[in-house]
């Protein structure tokens, strides 16, 4: 590192200011970010889970509190509000954060609060993925894919390949979230990505 031009101080040509704090847009702010949630989490008696590294799951004899990480969004669900706010408590103490109240959409996912539980949907994203791509095709099938069409592969000049892609990756996070059922159709549709045709 070398002092900027201009703002060299006389005598001290080799001195330059350490960066002690990770800031926004440096490459490493979001690893630094982590490790220092991850650390307070740990400390507080949090365990991470192994198969979502985002997740952090704390139990008590009688309790429960799961946090869920989005880059700096979270979620905390528990096994009652005395738990859940002991919790925010303790990240309100590390943290500068806002409480955002009842989670009602997350991720694009639809949070429903009914008398049997919590339901999550998709039908506004649903609604946005159709509005965007079916270019007034809204009809309702009964199966996710018309197995009596056969498809094969292009031999020619791909159609609309960048559209193609988009639906297909709207079709995936559907998928993957909420929308197991339409899980062959989007595999096999996407088998076509790299050279669609009409």
């Amino acid at each position: 590192m070398e002092q900027p031009e201009g703002f060299s101080a006389p005598g001290q040509e080799n001195k330059v200011c350490k960066l002690v704090k990770s800031l926004y847009g440096l490459k490493q702010a979001p690893k630094q970010w982590h490790e220092k949630f991850d650390n307070a989490m740990k400390e507080c008696g949090f365990k991470i889970n192994e198969c979502d590294k985002c997740v952090y799951v704390k139990d008590t004899e009688n309790d429960y509190v799961i946090l869920c990480l989005y880059v700096d969004d979270m979620l905390i669900i528990g096994s009652n509000e005395k738990i859940i706010k002991s919790t925010r408590d303790m990240l309100n103490l590390r943290f500068d954060m806002k409480d955002m109240g009842l989670a009602d959409v997350i991720l694009g996912i639809k949070i429903s609060r009914t008398s049997n539980g919590l339901t999550l949907d998709q039908s506004h994203y649903v609604d946005k993925i159709l509005e965007k791509f079916s270019k007034d095709d809204t009809s309702l099938a009964r199966t996710p894919i018309d197995t009596s069409q056969h498809l094969s592969k292009n031999r020619g000049e791909a159609v609309s390949q960048l559209e193609y892609s988009r639906v297909i990756g709207s079709l995936m996070y559907l998928m993957s979230c909420t929308r197991p059922n339409i899980a062959y159709a989007v595999s096999k549709l996407s088998r076509y990505t790299s050279n669609p045709k009409t």
